[in-house]
């Protein structure tokens, strides 16, 4: 996860209704994130042929106050997968907002540090993120940047500018893994639009990585 920071006007058009931007030691985070989805299935049955997929997505981080509960929660801004029903099931189904490029990715976990990466295509054009980390898979500090960008435990969809709908994703607290070092190469403009472009020249302020765990989202989708 490679975590920008924005100027808040920026995402304003893309916040849904009935939350506000959640911030960092005053800073407003977006993320390009690539990760892979393994055995994935609907309703417990097992997806044939198409349920090991990477997925590539650029998110942002807010947060829902109902009285003394505070729940914090992303908004994808676009998700990208390789599969064109796994896309017209999510964007059917949830209302998300997942287009469909050729993916692939590479990762390697049996030398002495970890090697992943993710590609994309658009425009002709084999877009990258990767990463080299250290194998040893350490607990999240309290109050760090990975803390952040990874405790949000809700998703907000907006469906239009007077309905939102809110979802709950379930996992265990993750770990992380030292970044040794990254490269990327996105063409933010391509793939997000203009309003994004100017992070083709931005240097992340962090980039972290987590193995992760599986996952499940509940199915009953709250309208606020």
């Amino acid at each position: 996860m490679a975590n920008y920071s924005v100027d808040p006007e920026i995402l304003l058009p893309y916040l849904p209704k009935g939350v506000e931007l959640d911030i960092y030691q005053h800073k407003t985070y977006v993320s390009l994130v690539g990760f892979m989805f393994k055995n994935t299935s609907l309703f417990q049955i097992p997806i044939p042929f198409l349920g090991t997929f990477e997925e590539i997505n650029l998110r942002f981080y807010v947060k829902r106050v109902e009285g003394n509960t505070t729940k914090r929660g992303v908004v994808f801004i676009n998700e990208t997968v390789p599969y064109k029903t796994v896309a017209w099931l999510a964007n059917k189904l949830y209302k998300e907002h997942y287009t469909v490029i050729p993916t692939k990715n590479l990762i390697d976990t049996t030398g002495p540090i970890n090697q992943i990466q993710f590609e994309w295509k658009t425009n002709q054009k084999w877009n990258r993120l990767s990463v080299n980390t250290a194998k040893e898979r350490l607990p999240m500090i309290e109050g760090s940047v990975e803390e952040f960008i990874f405790e949000h435990y809700y998703g907000y969809t907006k469906v239009n500018s007077k309905i939102t709908e809110e979802y709950k994703v379930n996992h265990p607290r993750w770990c992380v893994n030292r970044v040794v070092n990254y490269s990327i190469d996105c063409d933010f403009s391509a793939m997000y639009g203009r309003n994004f472009s100017f992070l083709n020249h931005q240097v992340p302020e962090s980039v972290i990585f987590a193995e992760g765990s599986a996952v499940s989202i509940d199915w009953k989708r709250r309208k606020i």
